[in-house]
């Protein structure tokens, strides 16, 4: 081989190894890999809560103003309609089913039944069942207390839990008195205001008012639900009736008046019971009564007339 043979060997050699160096350097130029900053498909694990751990306390309103006008009747039917009366028997003396009686059930311990085997969730629950934890557990049992054999999911409408606690309240011969709502709390006692703008005075509707029909209206309204009438009658949901018209406001002796009530200083005169049984709430915020009213000032000078007339001494009407 001669000496021009081996120079273009050598260059070619030469040429070869320049081209691979600029290719290479071209390449790296175009193409700069970059590491990735996160994973191209992000996958959300859940957060498993340690074995045993309570699940947080739900935030539920103040029990007591919604007991404030809480409906027992309506509660009762809760109970049907919810099954709770598959499990529970509610009568005084009732027999545990797969969960305890329930009769007294307000204010007593948690395990207030003999001899019902109840979970150790609830068997770890020191005090007696309030109305605030009612309220908790028949939210949601398992948060109230995390293991127990309730498997019943909860009652999440909040007016329909205070209606079934004032329902458990009632199973009693000494029913625990309800809370002061905490909403609206009476204020001192201040002077009878005037009738509502619109209604015609009480004087001139009781000069033709008919006790007949007061008395037929507390039937149809309902009142006899929760009153008694005849003289020495017990009080019910609330208190007897009679002698009223012109007696104290809290006349009922040994009755649990709401503090709105107990406030009201004076007697019942027919303006103030008028007042009253247009809107309770109105005319004593806070109170326990929770029947709307009666909107017809013909019809609520008729009930007057006939609460008047339930006393050995009725009160006169007034002049004409």
């Amino acid at each position: 081989m001669d000496s021009m043979e081996i120079n273009k060997v050598i260059a070619a050699i030469l040429v070869a190894g320049i081209v691979f160096f600029l290719a290479g350097t071209i390449g790296i130029n175009l193409v700069n890999e970059k590491p990735l900053q996160q994973t191209a498909i992000k996958i959300d694990i859940p957060t498993v809560a340690a074995p045993g751990a309570a699940p947080a306390a739900p935030e539920l309103p103040p029990i007591a103003a919604l007991l404030a006008k809480a409906d027992p009747a309506t509660g009762e039917a809760d109970t049907k309609k919810l099954g709770c009366v598959a499990c529970h028997t509610f009568a005084e003396g009732g027999k545990a089913g797969i969960g305890p009686n329930l009769y007294n059930v307000v204010g007593a311990p948690h395990g207030h039944m003999a001899g019902f085997e109840y979970s150790k969730a609830l068997k770890s629950k020191t005090g007696n069942w309030t109305f605030a934890e009612l309220n908790e557990w028949l939210h949601q049992p398992s948060a109230y207390a995390p293991g127990t054999k309730m498997t019943f999911a909860g009652v999440k409408n909040d007016q329909e839990r205070a209606d079934i606690i004032d329902y458990l309240r009632t199973l009693s011969a000494n029913p625990e008195p309800l809370p002061s709502p905490t909403e609206a709390p009476p204020t001192a006692a201040a002077a009878p205001a005037p009738a509502p703008a619109g209604d015609p005075p009480v004087e001139a509707l009781l000069a033709s008012a008919d006790p007949a029909s007061g008395e037929a209206a507390t039937k149809k309204l309902g009142c006899v639900a929760c009153h008694t009438f005849n003289e020495g009658g017990k009080a019910g949901l609330g208190p007897n009736l009679y002698g009223v018209v012109g007696a104290p406001h809290a006349h009922m002796e040994g009755f649990n008046y709401s503090a709105a009530l107990k406030s009201k200083q004076g007697p019942w005169t027919f303006d103030e019971l008028y007042q009253w049984l247009k809107k309770p709430a109105a005319y004593a915020p806070g109170t326990r009564m929770t029947f709307v009213g009666v909107a017809n000032p013909k019809e609520r000078a008729d009930i007057i007339d006939y609460l008047r007339t339930l006393s050995a001494n009725p009160e006169p009407l007034p002049a004409k």
